[in-house]
C-alpha cells in the first residue's frame, strides 16, 4: 500500500491550467483500480492519494504522468506502507 503526497510548489498558480488533465489522471487511477482514496491536504497544501495493488516502480511512472507533477505544480512523495494489521473492513490491504 502507498500514500502519495502531492505538495504544492512555487508553481501552484498554474494549477488551473492543468486541472482538467489532473482530474482525468485521477479518474484513470480509480478506473485502473489503483487509487482507493484521493483528498486534499489541509489547509490548501496539495493532495494525497491512497494507492494499492501496484508496484512502487509502476506507481512512480503513474505519478510522473500526472500533469500537476509534470508541470511542476506539485512535488510528489511516495510512502510505501507494509501493512501488518487492519480493521476487518480493510483486510484486503493485507493481500
Amino acid at each position: 500500500m502507498f500514500v502519495v503526497l502531492l505538495r504544492f510548489s512555487d508553481n501552484k498558480s498554474a494549477a488551473g491550467q492543468h486541472m482538467a488533465g489532473h482530474q482525468e489522471w485521477i479518474g484513470r487511477g480509480f478506473g485502473d483500480g489503483v487509487f482507493l482514496l484521493v483528498g486534499s491536504i489541509q489547509p490548501s497544501a496539495g493532495g494525497a492519494i491512497l494507492a494499492h495493488g501496484t508496484s512502487l516502480a509502476d506507481l512512480q511512472r503513474r505519478v510522473d504522468e500526472d500533469p500537476f507533477v509534470a508541470e511542476g505544480v506539485v512535488s510528489a512523495e511516495i510512502i510505501e506502507i507494509d501493512a501488518a494489521k487492519t480493521d476487518d473492513r480493510l483486510s484486503f490491504l493485507l493481500a
